[in-house]
């Protein structure tokens, strides 16, 4: 009977630990962060257009292109296809987004295109591509847009990030919000 007594104690110590104490300290600090625990919102305008940490699906020619989702950007399942570089359907898939992206860039050949433009990351949401994903579609936002490639080479190479332990890398979100924001 008091092992049952001690084994009850200790669950409801961990409890109290685990549901109240540890919760509670979390939402805390995210209260006190920069951005009171809502995410990196970004906004437009004033009109919240998106999350800096989620990638977005972008179509249209007139956008940057981000890569490509095996969720359908859809945060509530975020999961990679669990498909490798063996599989038939996710070949043929590969080779799709190839001929669709060299469909949208004729003037590009099949060894320019970075994989990332065309290969799902493992979260699926991934909002951010390398400075050459971005470079490579500087000519077709521009026509689209009707504004000098040299404007919009400019806009891409101020919004390079660079991180202490990783590549360079374009916030495709935050890309084309500076985009819109072109006069």
């Amino acid at each position: 009977m008091k092992k049952i007594i001690s084994l009850l104690k200790f669950t409801a110590m961990l409890l109290v630990l685990l549901v109240v104490l540890y919760p509670s300290l979390i939402w805390g600090i995210a209260r006190f962060s920069d951005n009171n625990g809502e995410g990196s919102l970004i906004k437009q305008n004033g009109k919240i257009v998106g999350y800096r940490e989620i990638g977005q699906k972008f179509d249209k020619p007139s956008y940057f292109w981000g890569r490509p989702s095996a969720a359908d950007y859809n945060a509530a399942g975020s999961a990679g296809s669990n498909k490798g570089p063996n599989n038939a359907e996710y070949l043929k898939t590969v080779e799709a987004r190839i001929v669709g992206f060299l469909k949208a860039h004729p003037y590009l050949q099949k060894s320019n295109i970075p994989a990332e433009m065309v290969t799902a990351s493992g979260s699926g949401l991934d909002p951010n591509i390398s400075p050459e994903g971005a470079l490579i579609q500087v000519k077709r936002v521009a026509r689209e847009r009707k504004i000098s490639e040299k404007e919009v080479n400019r806009l891409v190479k101020q919004n390079i990030e660079t991180t202490l332990a990783g590549p360079p890398v374009i916030n495709v979100l935050k890309l084309n919000v500076a985009l819109n924001n072109i006069k």
